[in-house]
């Protein structure tokens, strides 16, 4: 993604919504910014995450969906600026659920990090997601082999650093892990 908007204009969901279907973009507060095809590394580390995620909530007959890019998710009801699309989207009130994505913000969210978008998915999308109310939000960074998990806390974030070589278990979940080191890149 890339740290510049697209126009100098002020965007509606209307115009997110006009894209060409081929067109991969996010709209933050008015902007809408594009996104370039992930790397293979990305789309193997959000495949080994949405299965494992997948799985549990089968095994579980849970009542969470799950929900891989491109997903829109319009984070705030009453906010028509803002669109954005979670690497990957856990949903647990399926009331959240639209014909176009969700609306509201999602119980979880990881995002997988580009080297072209680092900045966005460390600041911009954490306080993002953050004021949404996203209870739980993971940052995975491929190059540096790094998992950050953020747990909504009294309307902040508490943050953990992982690595690939871990076990981390989602907060949303009680007997859920996700062993990174089962990730075979």
């Amino acid at each position: 993604m890339s740290d510049a908007p697209a126009y100098a204009s002020t965007y509606t969901e209307d115009d997110y919504y006009s894209l060409p279907e081929n067109i991969r973009a996010e709209l933050i507060n008015g902007q809408i910014y594009y996104m370039s095809a992930p790397s293979r590394m990305h789309q193997e580390i959000l495949g080994f995450i949405f299965k494992k995620i997948a799985y549990y909530i089968d095994e579980k007959r849970g009542d969470c969906k799950v929900y891989p890019a491109p997903f829109a998710v319009k984070l705030f009801e009453d906010n028509s600026k803002t669109v954005v699309e979670p690497d990957i989207s856990v949903i647990c009130d399926l009331d959240k659920l639209t014909d176009r994505g969700c609306t509201g913000a999602p119980d979880w969210i990881i995002e997988i990090v580009s080297p072209a978008n680092s900045s966005h998915d460390y600041v911009y999308k954490l306080n993002l997601y953050m004021n949404a109310g996203v209870k739980e939000y993971w940052i995975v960074n491929p190059i540096d082999q790094s998992v950050y998990v953020y747990v909504l806390e009294k309307e902040k974030f508490k943050a953990k650093p992982y690595t690939f070589r871990d076990k981390i278990k989602p907060g949303i979940y009680d007997d859920m892990w996700i062993d990174f080191t089962e990730l075979k890149l």
